[in-house]
């Protein structure tokens, strides 16, 4: 059995971190999917407007977004929605600071939402949809005004 190099363990990292990151997105989408009367209520309560639009934001989100963080693609575009709607659920569910369970909660969204901006901020790794294919997207996209800028250049010669 051969050890983790430098190389390989910093390519693992950050697929491992996103995938803890999503466990909790993914499984709360799931959840609220399977109570969806409890769901609404809640988001009621705390005077949201429009619950049941709330509701399928938050289930497209937490499943579509854990989903799409799990496999890396589009991971930073990805993160940073989901940052914001961490930070809006923090202040929207999680703001009455004297119930301890909820500075809990308020204090988890934001921990989350920093895990979040890492992954903004880093990109998803190599073992992501975005690290295996984004270097060939790039490349495809540019190879048509690469094309163009050598055309001019034989024109001009």
């Amino acid at each position: 059995m051969s050890a983790l190099t430098p190389t390989k363990q910093s390519s693992y990292t950050p697929a491992f971190g996103r995938l803890l990151i999503a466990l909790i997105f993914v499984i709360s989408g799931a959840g609220k999917i399977a109570a969806p009367g409890m769901t609404l209520g809640y988001i009621a309560s705390a005077g949201l407007p429009l619950p049941l639009i709330a509701y399928l934001v938050a289930v497209g989100i937490e499943l579509g977004g854990g989903m799409l963080l799990v496999v890396g693609y589009q991971t930073r575009i990805v993160a940073s929605v989901m940052t914001i709607f961490t930070i809006a659920t923090a202040v929207s569910f999680h703001h009455d600071f004297a119930d301890q369970n909820q500075t809990i909660h308020f204090l988890k969204n934001v921990a989350m939402a920093g895990g979040l901006l890492q992954v903004v901020a880093f990109g998803a790794g190599a073992f992501s949809i975005d690290g295996r294919f984004g270097h060939a997207l790039r490349r495809a996209s540019a190879q048509p005004l690469l094309n163009r800028v050598c055309s001019l250049e034989e024109v001009q010669s």
